[in-house]
Parts: C-alpha cells; structure tokens; sequence
C-alpha cells in the first residue's frame, strides 16, 4: 500500500509531512518524497528507502518559508523502486505536481495519446501520465485546475487516491478519490489530507472523509468544496469529530 500526506494553512509543512509519512509506515514501501512550495519557490525532495533517509536529506536543502506541501511513500507497482519513479510526480511544464495511490489500468493508451502530443515520459509509472493528462486538459479547454482534474478522472479506468498542486499558483490542493481511501482534516483556516487520519491526529481531530467519485478544493483561505466527480453536484461536507487516541492507532498498537 502506498501513503499520502498534505497540508496547506501557515505553518511550515515540512514537519508535518515527514511526521505523517511515519505514521503511515505500516503500510509498507520502498521510497518516500515530498514537495514543499510558497508564492515565489518550490522544492522537490525525494528518495529510494525509508522517511528516515528522506528527512536526512531535507537537512542538506536550503530553507524556504512554505505553505503548501504533498508527501508520498510508494510501494512499486508500475517500474522498480528508484529515486525516479518515486512520488510526487510532475508534469512537462514543471508546473503541476501529485502524489497517486492506486493503479490507472489504461495509462498506457492515455502514454501514448500524450506522446503523440509531444509528452516526454521520465518514469516508469502511470501516475506521471495522469499529472500530464491534467496539464493537457488544463492548457488545451483552458479550464482551472480543479475542473482539468475533474475532467482527467472522467477518462481514466482504474482505482486512485490524488493531491494535486500547481507550484505556480499554491493556492489551493486537489484531492480525489475512488477506490482509495483519503482523509481531509480541518484546521484553523488550513487543511491536512492523509490517507486515514493517523498522519494528522495530533492537529485536529474534525475529519472529512471523502467517499469514491467525489473530489475537493481545499484553499489556503480555508474554504473546502466537494463535489461529485461524474454529476457535478455539489456535496455539503459531512464533518467527524474523532475521539480515537493516537496511542491505539499507532504501528504495533
């Protein structure tokens, strides 16, 4: 199984990605990565192996002021576990990025209309073809990104969990569900995403957990939107409040 953690609000979400991505280490994986971004800088941090490695890593990067952030631990289904094929992926512009759970059963025929529109692939991993899928639908209908989004899942077969982010407007994060479990967290004017709460205990406990075919805006002014992928329809958010202790949810608890 692979993890995914995110935050978007005004604290640096560094510390909050990596102590996620810990929390999900009973699923199992063989690489870790995260994105981090601000208005004016991004930057993409990943590796082969554990959460360990990859915090160690993040000590050797400059320090930038982020708001926004996407994590990742994959277990390798499409391509060998590399530091290439590890999440999140981005698209050609090096605009958009997105942590995927899930498999896109017919991302090869999705690789190959991309290619003949001049799609270079660097990984192994039909998640990298479904971020493209989005910046084609984004660029060719000329549409926000929650809606290229929207209309990307309409063309893909499959199971996916997905944040995604446009490091040139971090203003906002994707997220989307069939077939994958992903829970919204709610904060003070910010939001977390885990694949199950555990990544976000300790932040808040008013959980959001999005069922298949709906997808959600979160924005950094705190707004949360959800609506229905196929239909369109609107969806009036069903809040949780969790009275789990982190104690009984932990690995070997």
């Amino acid at each position: 199984m692979c993890g995914i953690v995110a935050y978007i609000g005004n604290k640096d979400p560094k510390p909050i990605l990596i102590g996620g991505l810990h929390r999900l280490e009973y699923r199992g994986y063989d690489s870790a990565g995260i994105l981090v971004c601000n208005n004016s800088e991004y930057q993409l941090t990943k590796i082969t192996g554990k959460v360990n490695a990859l915090s160690k890593m993040l000590e050797t990067k400059p320090n930038i002021a982020p708001h926004l952030g996407i994590g990742h631990t994959r277990w390798a289904t499409h391509g060998m576990p590399n530091d290439t094929n590890a999440h999140p992926h981005y698209s050609n512009s090096g605009k958009l990025y997105m942590v995927h759970n899930g498999i896109i059963e017919n991302y090869d025929t999705l690789k190959m209309e991309l290619i003949k529109r001049g799609y270079s692939f660097y990984s192994d991993t039909d998640s990298e073809v479904l971020v493209n899928l989005i910046q084609e639908i984004k660029v060719k209908e000329n549409v926000k990104l929650h809606k290229a989004v929207q209309l990307a899942l309409n063309q893909v077969v499959g199971a996916y969990g997905i944040v995604v982010c446009d490091t040139f407007n971090p203003k906002e994060l994707i997220v989307a569900r069939l077939g994958s479990p992903l829970a919204i967290g709610l904060g003070e004017s910010s939001f977390y995403v885990g694949s199950d709460a555990t990544p976000f205990l300790d932040h808040t406990r008013k959980v959001v957990y999005l069922e298949d075919n709906e997808m959600a805006v979160l924005s950094k002014n705190g707004k949360i939107n959800i609506k229905n992928i196929i239909s369109d329809e609107l969806i009036h958010p069903y809040i949780e409040e969790l009275q789990w202790s982190l104690n009984s949810i932990q690995k070997g608890g």
